[in-house]
């Protein structure tokens, strides 16, 4: 019979190698997902969900803990500025190994142990004293109890990290950027490439439904609306957007009830040419599966326009933009004089963008997560 143990989960590329050794060598792995660390919510149900789908593939029991951010930060509050592998990880390791050893002895496992050892990005020590700790309390707590263990392997070693990177491709596994909070997040983003943000702003919009994404919208464009630069502006640059863009319908409709000008981009070889919106008759699907104005539409200057809505891939809090990579957006607003809005939901909203020089920044940023339109500078 298999020995089991508690193996406290932390992402699905991480864990497939280490299961894969447990279940060879007599071990039966109960998968612990508590990860309370991992910001934002969209990111912590990919990772869940990547772990869930490899467990069912092998059959295992899978346990998810509550996800609770705000505990989290509650538990390494002080340590925010510390950096990897300082004081903050330390503290974020005992919580949440503090859970495992917990839910260990409530099942009535006698050894846990943590996938966290397989990053050398970790802390062998820290996750060894962390682990140590959560063991010594729970046994403390129930001193006529068999003992509980922490198993403080080194999970690097015997090929294992060779392994981890052939399972991640076999499997398909969602391989993310970043260890999971917000501040190694931050820590994270000026190494990034424009490129790793799209794609991973893409798997963050495939973790909501169209439902959620469009109640999103609704809220962004009501914040728009209650603004006074939408309520002064005679003459809008709007866009119609695509599924996974803050759509803008609400937007358009209220333009035109309330007598605003609407302008719709068109694109025209390698650029975006401005024309009129007068109503829904007036679109037809144009380049990318895009609505956009028909070609009996005006075209007009954009030294009219006295707010610009403007999509985005990401945004971040200095008003830089990331856009899909087809330069369209990036040329017409290096001319635009009118006040530039980006729109977004609260993931795409970052603190901070890879960016170059000449990038034009947005004058604001409206989002769910963002009340004030002025960006820093």
């Amino acid at each position: 019979m298999r020995h089991r143990v508690l193996l406290h989960c932390c992402c699905a590329p991480c864990s497939s190698a280490i299961i894969e050794w447990m279940l060879a060598n007599g071990e039966q792995p109960v998968l612990f997902y508590s990860n309370p660390n991992i910001y934002p919510e969209e990111e912590y149900m990919i990772r869940r969900n990547e772990c869930v789908r490899y467990a069912g593939k092998l059959g295992l029991e899978f346990i998810e803990d509550r996800y609770d951010h705000d505990e989290w930060q509650n538990w390494v509050r002080g340590h925010e500025e510390q950096p990897e592998r300082g004081s903050r990880c330390l503290e974020c390791f005992r919580m949440r190994l503090q859970r495992a050893a917990a839910k260990a002895r409530e099942l009535g496992i006698e050894t846990f142990t943590s996938t966290l050892a397989s990053s050398r990005w970790k802390s062998l020590e820290q996750i060894a004293l962390a682990g140590n700790w959560a063991a010594d309390g729970v046994n403390a707590a129930s001193p006529d109890s068999v003992p509980l263990r922490f198993d403080a392997r080194n999970w690097r070693k015997g090929g294992l990290q060779q392994r981890r990177n052939e399972l991640l491709r076999e499997n398909g596994f969602y391989n993310q950027l970043y260890c999971g909070c917000e501040y190694s997040l931050n820590a994270r983003l000026p190494m990034m490439g424009k490129d790793d943000v799209r794609r991973w702003m893409r798997e963050l919009k495939r973790a909501h439904t169209a439902q959620e994404l469009k109640e999103m919208s609704t809220d962004v464009c009501g914040m728009v609306m209650s603004g006074a630069l939408w309520q002064n502006a005679g003459t809008v640059l709007l866009y119609h957007a695509l599924p996974d863009e803050v759509d803008t319908q609400l937007l358009l409709e209220d333009a035109l009830l309330s007598g605003k000008r609407v302008l719709l981009p068109k694109v025209k070889g390698d650029d975006l040419v401005l024309c009129e919106y007068t109503g829904p008759e007036s679109l037809m699907v144009g380049a990318y599966g895009i609505l956009e104005p028909d070609g009996r539409s005006a075209v007009c200057e954009d030294s009219m326009i006295d707010l610009a809505v403007i999509p985005g891939m990401a945004f971040d809090r200095q008003g830089h933009r990331l856009g899909r990579g087809k330069g369209y957006y990036d040329r017409l607003l290096c001319n635009l004089k009118a006040y530039k809005m980006g729109v977004c939901f609260p993931f795409q909203l970052l603190e901070q963008l890879p960016h170059e020089e000449h990038d034009v920044r947005m004058d604001g940023v409206v989002s769910t997560a963002l009340s004030c339109q002025k960006v820093r500078r």
